[in-house]
């Protein structure tokens, strides 16, 4: 297995996805707690320019999420969506709204798939349509998973256990 060294962003023209993969220096179990742990998850979760609070977060087969990002303006965006199954390091499955643009909804499978003390984090989002997903790129949100996933590998480096 070849080593990410930074996040990779795919979205193929005309396919209504965005695949976003990363390896991390850490176990699975980490990883996944890091995303449904609320004191870990807005640590890591959006760019840096913004804070993140997390609304709820009840990580279970129909259970639901919101959090919010604030600018240094004081401007607010709100995110929501639905676990579907029950998330495990196994990966997690569930929707993503934001709230900005409502009815606009795509469907996340997060994997996290660790050989050798390093996991592969792969974020598979498929949307409504090719029209949302450009429109997912173009919000910035290039920025906001990139700097994410840079906060994720700082949170985990400090939690991972050394090998």
């Amino acid at each position: 297995m070849r080593i990410l060294a930074k996040t990779q962003i795919m979205a193929e023209p005309g396919v209504p996805q965005i695949v976003i993969t990363r390896e991390f220096d850490a176990p699975r179990e980490l990883l996944f707690r890091a995303h449904v742990d609320p004191e870990l998850l807005v640590q890591w979760l959006g760019p840096r320019s913004l804070t993140t609070t997390l609304d709820y977060l009840d990580a279970r087969d129909g259970g639901k999420w919101r959090y919010i990002s604030r600018d240094a303006e004081g401007n607010e965006y709100g995110f929501h969506g639905v676990f579907h199954g029950m998330p495990s390091p196994d990966g997690i499955v569930q929707t993503f709204e934001f709230e900005g643009v409502p009815g606009h909804v795509s469907l996340s499978t997060i994997t996290f798939e660790e050989h050798r003390g390093k996991t592969v984090l792969r974020n598979n989002a498929i949307f409504q349509s090719v029209e949302d997903r450009d429109g997912m790129m173009q919000s910035g949100m290039e920025k906001g998973v990139n700097d994410g996933m840079e906060r994720l590998e700082e949170i985990v480096a400090r939690l991972a256990p050394v090998h």
